[in-house]
């Protein structure tokens, strides 16, 4: 008991600011009043536990704190979402949570990891649900303290939800009888279930984007390109909660893990790993239909270049026959305005044969004409 009241003095030291120098006292030789919090909003529930079996459901940290000291062989369940520091602060001090865990779950935005301190198991997960509308997944972080003889769930995002857990146990007595290893399968379990519902919305969406990639689509190349993204995200939150999962595996025999327990925790892990190899399998997928998409849209501007050259060369073709005519026409033309000036004094113009040599002029200049565009290819 002494070595306890050190460390959470020690605690209370690093985790709360400097205060002014207070006036000596007498040691006191009861154990110091724990940190009460500041806010109890963000309680989601708060439960104590004795052979899987709920004996009370405090309204405050304080009186799970009370009860649970009061409870030797009981077992502390409690939810929090997005707590205040206050109320961290007051659980570190309380269970003797190491600094560092503390400090990520004030800050949150943390990978997915398994830490352990002493006897407490420190768990990030993060959670996932699949808006199909908008074709996104929404991520929430879950942060997990695993003790001897309680458990803390800290949640920041919608997911998971944790009640339904909670029922989930209470309903089985006997596996919430293993204590809090037991819940950290609970907890473990529905995270990776929910992934399940994003892989198969991810799945469908895939699908419908192949059909679109072969259609033409023009907006496809974004709806792939955000999926992409969304995919990086999903893998991960998934891919690292294998190595977890192995960690927790090769550590069954050193903590003397329920085997019972032992086969729900490797049923989890083996959901992970085929959950990672989907998600691996996914972004493989559309990298390779945003390259074939690539290449049909490739294909199609070129087939439009060519329709494009081909119609421009047609239109060529059709202007050098209008030149062609038009350059014909126009010697006639030139010499029948000249023929027809009708000067008095212009040369040929009373000559007998001044009309059959205008009109043979005409028709030769005319057949010459025709000849030269002929043999270019214009007519």
């Amino acid at each position: 008991m002494a070595a306890d009241n050190a460390r959470k003095s020690v605690w209370r030291r690093a985790l709360t600011p400097p205060q002014p120098p207070a006036p000596t006292t007498p040691a006191r030789t009861t154990d110091p009043a724990p940190v009460e919090p500041t806010e109890v909003a963000s309680v989601v529930q708060a439960a104590l536990y004795r052979d899987g079996v709920r004996v009370s459901s405090p309204a405050t940290l304080a009186d799970t704190f009370r009860e649970l000291r009061e409870e030797p062989s009981g077992m502390a369940w409690i939810g929090l979402a997005r707590p205040t520091e206050g109320e961290l602060l007051s659980l570190a001090a309380e269970f003797d949570l190491h600094q560092l865990a503390v400090e990520d779950a004030m800050e949150a935005h943390q990978r997915p990891k398994l830490e352990r301190y002493g006897e407490t198991l420190f768990v990030v997960l993060r959670a996932a649900r699949y808006l199909d509308a908008p074709e996104e997944v929404d991520f929430g972080e879950l942060h997990v303290f695993v003790g001897p003889d309680f458990v803390i769930t800290v949640r920041h995002g919608a997911a998971p939800d944790l009640s339904a857990v909670r029922h989930r146990m209470e309903e089985s007595t006997e596996l919430l009888k293993l204590g809090p290893e037991a819940v950290l399968y609970a907890i473990l379990d529905a995270v990776v279930d929910g992934y399940a519902p994003v892989v198969a919305g991810v799945q469908n969406d895939i699908d419908e984007i192949e059909t679109e990639v072969f259609r033409g689509d023009p907006e496809v190349s974004r709806r792939i390109y955000e999926l992409s993204r969304e995919m990086v995200e999903f893998q991960r939150a998934t891919r690292p909660l294998v190595g977890m999962l192995h960690g927790l595996i090769a550590g069954f025999s050193k903590y003397g893990t329920d085997e019972e327990l032992q086969r729900y925790l490797r049923d989890v892990a083996d959901h992970v790993t085929h959950t990672s190899e989907r998600v691996d399998g996914f972004r493989q997928a559309l990298t390779e239909i945003l390259t074939v998409n690539a290449t049909l849209v490739t294909q199609q501007q070129n087939a439009e270049m060519r329709a494009l050259a081909q119609a421009g060369f047609e239109q060529n073709e059709e202007i050098k026959r209008i030149s062609s005519w038009a350059a014909i026409l126009f010697a006639p033309t030139l010499v029948g305005t000249i023929y027809g000036m009708n000067f008095q004094h212009m040369p040929e113009l009373s000559w007998t044969f001044g009309y059959p040599f205008a009109i043979g002029l005409m028709g030769v200049v005319c057949f010459s004409l025709y000849l030269i565009f002929k043999r270019r290819g214009w007519l």
